[in-house]
């Protein structure tokens, strides 16, 4: 997570902030915001409250209201002054953070560089929802994206429709405003009109919003909430799975630390997984809490 070939004493920490509540932050991020001469945040993505670990008499400066520009003029300081800054980003840095551009940037000038992971927001909605987003014999994996058509391009085959095909579970991204192409691109794609859907609006926030529909009634959802940005969708079949066991705990599965028992090993063998229902009914459209 770091990189030690500075050539200065600066450095710039990418300090990932997770959804939204400042007590998801790691002791990790925490310390790396105590130590920094400048501290760089999204007054529009992160809550203030993150700013309590900053030492006093740090500077502060509020990136919503700047372009990268600004942000590139801080780690020209850093290099020439060998001062450390930390740069706060919502989320995880890895996902939608423009960390790339920033990370050439501050190598061209010979800073430290270091990034420190966060909490995903579509990992905060899947608690925030008591779901799990793996189900055996349901979904096994799960795809982030977003939808195409926004103000960055998607790469050919990245179309929401073509991850639809899979069937698996979804997280989908900075696309509330265009929920009508969502629904149809989901749709065809493949997922059944009844398929769960998980909808939050500012997750981990004061005002945070968390509702079920399904993918059929996921566009009135939306509009109803007029929820037209900071919102994210897990959608898919695990949503509204139950009657299943992972057989990671079943009595009849041996690894390093424990032995199977021998009648429940024949009977796993035999029988194979347990029922799997996804139903559903169990992610009907209504409200969860908000």
């Amino acid at each position: 997570m770091s990189d030690s070939t500075a050539l200065t004493t600066g450095k710039v920490t990418f300090v990932g902030a997770g959804p939204g509540a400042a007590d998801l932050l790691t002791f990790r991020a925490a310390r790396a915001i105590a130590e920094a001469d400048v501290v760089i945040w999204a007054a529009s993505l992160v809550q203030e409250e993150v700013l309590q670990h900053a030492r006093e008499g740090a500077e502060i400066l509020d990136s919503s209201l700047v372009p990268m520009e600004a942000v590139l003029d801080v780690y020209q300081r850093a290099a020439q002054e060998g001062i450390k800054v930390a740069r706060i980003h919502s989320g995880d840095p890895s996902l939608w953070g423009a960390v790339q551009e920033q990370l050439e940037r501050c190598r061209d000038l010979g800073l430290a560089t270091e990034i420190i992971p966060g909490v995903s927001s579509f990992s905060a909605v899947a608690a925030l929802a008591q779901r799990e987003l793996t189900i055996p014999e349901v979904a096994q994996s799960v795809i982030l994206t977003r939808l195409g058509g926004g103000k960055t391009p998607m790469p050919p085959g990245e179309e929401v429709r073509e991850f639809a095909r899979h069937g698996t579970t979804m997280a989908i991204f900075l696309s509330a405003a265009r929920s009508k192409q969502l629904v149809e691109e989901l749709l065809e794609g493949g997922y059944a009109p009844e398929t769960p859907v998980v909808v939050a609006h500012q997750a981990t926030w004061p005002e945070e919003l968390l509702l079920t529909c399904t993918i059929a009634t996921l566009e009135a959802t939306v509009k109803e909430h007029k929820l037209w940005k900071h919102t994210l969708f897990l959608v898919g079949p695990a949503l509204g799975a139950h009657g299943t066991r992972s057989h990671l705990y079943h009595p009849g599965h041996f690894h390093t630390f424990r032995k199977a028992d021998r009648s429940a090993r024949r009977q796993l063998r035999t029988e194979g997984a347990s029922p799997v229902t996804a139903d559903p009914s169990t992610a009907a459209a209504g409200h969860g809490h908000g």
